[in-house]
């Protein structure tokens, strides 16, 4: 395979479009069949072999555009003609000598060996610039340039004149070669910068976020779901080998006389959950409890009902706005309290438990796990730990989720420490990345 069609993959992989062998076999007949010299026809055979969906086309044409586009020292010369001056035999420096002759198609040449050299395909990360335009401009003998542009400074005032022109030559080829280096961190790095971001959103408190990064978290929220939903919601296959069944078996064979020509395997059933949300809407929680409904109500396919209650001084049932509103539409509402019967003042967890027992408690089951999203600061109200007992009791589980770290648990007006024995679980949820870890075992609990 020749070296541009393998750079080409490299590229394409690095976008996110997936190239398997097989693909590649294909490139390479295809390009053996269409050549280099019609861009057109290389582009269709290219994309015929290597592009699969919608996404991945869009993809193949942005990179196609940019890797086989006519590089800016290609065809011409790079500096203009008023630039060009006789070479001085004093100034010795290969770079320079280029410089003055006027040479494009050797500057272009040389920058191509000076790009190999550097290895600016392998950049992966912007920060990463200047490490490879310093590698780039010093094999591409700026060291000499330099060299000579001060001996020209300290002649006469022709050769000063010269060290001005050579000057103005180096701007321009170093603006060149920052040209350069970006089209390969366009090419070779835009998804590693992606990627990289998303990782530091991922771990960032949300009650940090910027507004200019929700849109941008929005989008890891539903490659999260998507994940989850991959990963909990394939249906159990019919038999699982290894475990057989006999008295399905027998059953089953009596036909043959006993014989186990069809022997039968021992299924496991998936239980889908159902979940009862109670979440603090007090403004210190509110991001969290944004984003950890907006994962539940995306899970529809794996989660068999989900009853959803929102509480700051008092609680009320929310299910309604989600049948009502689109979920972002939804979750903005119960967020302000819009259309809602909840008082927004003081945080009073004792009351709120106490409103959901004696109005909600028959949406408690042994099939139900009770997930508590809110930091139990209560502003030294009544805690009223035996109506959480009681909510207990009923339900299947109950997890607690705190946005604040375990530290500060139990501190000023926190009653954590007094609510997590009758907790199945309690732990810190302030990314996004502690909310997938705590959705996913909801799922999984489910799935044993």
């Amino acid at each position: 395979m020749d070296r541009t069609l393998e750079n080409f993959i490299t590229v394409l992989r690095r976008s996110g479009v997936r190239v398997s062998v097989s693909e590649t076999m294909d490139a390479v007949r295809a390009v053996a069949l269409s050549g280099y010299e019609d861009r057109q026809l290389l582009k269709d055979f290219l994309a015929v072999s290597l592009a699969k969906s919608q996404p991945e086309k869009q993809i193949f044409e942005n990179c196609f555009d940019n890797f086989f586009s006519i590089e800016g020292l290609a065809g011409r010369n790079a500096l203009s003609e008023n630039q060009i001056v006789t070479p001085a035999e004093h100034l010795s420096a290969p770079l320079t000598q280029m410089l003055l002759s006027g040479s494009g198609g050797g500057l272009a040449l040389a920058f191509r060996e000076a790009a190999l050299g550097a290895g600016i395909k392998d950049i992966q990360y912007p920060q990463q610039r200047g490490i490879y335009m310093q590698k780039l401009l010093q094999i591409l003998g700026l060291a000499g340039l330099n060299e000579d542009i001060q001996k020209a400074a300290q002649g006469s005032s022709e050769s000063a004149a010269l060290a001005t022109s050579l000057e103005s030559m180096r701007d321009d080829l170093t603006r060149m070669a920052r040209d350069l280096i970006d089209r390969q961190l366009d090419l070779y790095a835009s998804k590693r910068s992606e990627e990289m971001l998303e990782r530091q959103l991922n771990d960032t408190n949300l009650s940090t976020l910027e507004e200019r990064d929700l849109i941008r978290i929005q989008v890891i929220v539903q490659k999260m779901v998507k994940r989850l939903k991959d990963r909990y919601s394939r249906r159990p296959k019919v038999a699982r080998r290894g475990q057989l069944d006999l008295k399905k078996t027998i059953r089953k064979n009596i036909a043959y006389g006993g014989i186990p020509f069809d022997p039968a395997w021992k299924s496991k059933k998936i239980d889908r959950p159902e979940v009862v949300v109670l979440c603090d809407v007090s403004r210190s929680v509110s991001n969290v409890v944004r984003f950890l409904l907006l994962i539940l109500y995306s899970l529809n396919e794996v989660i068999s009902k989900i009853r959803s209650f929102a509480f700051c001084t008092n609680l009320v049932e929310v299910s309604s706005h989600f049948e009502k509103y689109a979920v972002h539409e939804a979750i903005s509402k119960i967020l302000s309290g819009d259309g809602l019967p909840i008082v927004l003042r003081k945080t009073d967890y004792g009351r709120s438990f106490t409103d959901f027992r004696e109005q909600h408690s028959d949406c408690l089951s042994k099939r139900t796990t009770v997930v508590i999203l809110g930091d139990a600061r209560s502003n030294f109200g009544e805690p009223r730990t035996e109506t959480l007992r009681f909510i207990s009791e009923r339900c299947k589980r109950l997890i607690w989720l705190n946005p604040e770290a375990p530290l500060r648990w139990g501190s000023g007006d926190s009653e954590m420490k007094k609510y997590i024995p009758f907790c199945a679980l309690a732990r810190e949820c302030s990314t996004l990345y502690h909310l997938e870890l705590v959705v996913g075992s909801l799922l999984r609990a489910h799935k044993q």
